[in-house]
């Protein structure tokens, strides 16, 4: 059993829609056969080659390996401002962090520098944008262990999403451990006697059972909405709906990359090379997209460090 628990609660369907969950859970079965059976050399690729194991053998073989495990522990804090020329005065100088692609299971070192520095950091609320797990074809008993360990640390105004590597029964052991999760869901923020609206979206980048009218059905015309979608691709489709900022993660901006910046490897479908990380726009909707909290696959970056992000909320640029 990958989960505990192999049942979802009514509950937890409802909110997400029986079709959609229908859809997850058939796809979570055929991903987790899938990649246990690529682990038995069953898929013609992985009889010859696994990428994260060949990858790994390299970084060995070139003698790379501890630097690659010091750069993972090597978290960036990115300070992000946000001008959003409607935002009401409450929420002047409001810091939202994000948290992307934890991957818990992949380092236990990761993990405790990660929350070693999130505890240093000012903050009014933080948002997780899913991966909270590394290898699929394995049990996610502790990557849930670790994030459970988590959650005390986080600010008590907390919202996350699901990503590609999770699994749909991870909801309800986390949800009654505090950490509530927007399932194509919004959320209000209020302060001062005004609001905005963290808005979160299913995965849309494997599993596909997001959607994105549903997430701001409930925003009301004229109040600034946040989207946690866990990949950039879904910009093109976003920016129409009136979303004014786009958080998202999955890229890991490439992870290994040339001394350049420049990425090895895209794993964000449609996308421009300015969605893979960093600061961008799609029409009035400004986005971001974290080089990734964690790591993945292999325990080792080059030339692109990991990253908490502190999106700064302002109505005009600070003068300089």
């Amino acid at each position: 059993m990958n989960s505990p628990g192999s049942t979802i609660p009514e509950e937890i369907s409802k909110r997400l829609g029986m079709e959609k969950t229908t859809q997850r859970l058939e796809l979570q079965e055929q991903l987790k056969k899938r990649k246990i059976a690529q682990g038995l050399g069953l898929f013609a690729l992985e009889r010859f080659f696994s990428v994260n194991a060949g990858i790994s053998a390299l970084i060995s073989l070139c003698g790379m390996r501890e630097r690659g495990l010091r750069n993972i522990l090597d978290l960036r804090v990115e300070e992000h401002d946000v001008i959003l020329p409607s935002l009401p005065a409450a929420f002047e100088g409001f810091r939202l962090m994000q948290l992307a692609d934890l991957h818990c299971d992949l380092e236990v070192q990761m993990m405790e520098r990660i929350r070693e520095v999130m505890l240093t950091i000012p903050h009014d609320a933080v948002v997780l944008t899913g991966d909270y797990h590394n290898k699929v074809s394995k049990p996610f008993d502790r990557s849930l262990d670790e994030m459970l360990r988590l959650i005390p640390h986080l600010h008590p105004l907390r919202f996350a999403t699901l990503g590609n590597h999770d699994f749909l029964q991870k909801v309800e052991p986390l949800e009654a451990a505090g950490l509530p999760f927007l399932l194509n869901e919004s959320c209000s923020i209020e302060r001062g006697g005004s609001r905005l609206w963290i808005c979160g979206i299913d995965d849309p980048h494997f599993f596909r059972t997001h959607d994105l009218e549903k997430a701001r059905a409930g925003v009301p015309k004229g109040e600034i909405s946040i989207l946690l979608s866990h990949s950039p691709e879904t910009y093109r489709e976003a920016a129409p709906l009136g979303y004014d900022l786009h958080l998202s993660g999955h890229t890991h901006g490439g992870q290994i990359c040339a001394p350049s910046g420049i990425p090895l490897y895209r794993n964000a479908l449609g996308c421009r090379r300015e969605h893979l990380a960093g600061s961008w726009r799609e029409g009035r909707m400004i986005g971001y997209t974290s080089r990734g909290t964690g790591s993945a696959g292999v325990a080792a970056r080059f030339y692109c460090p990991p990253e908490i992000t502190i999106h700064t909320l302002r109505s005009s640029p600070l003068p300089r």
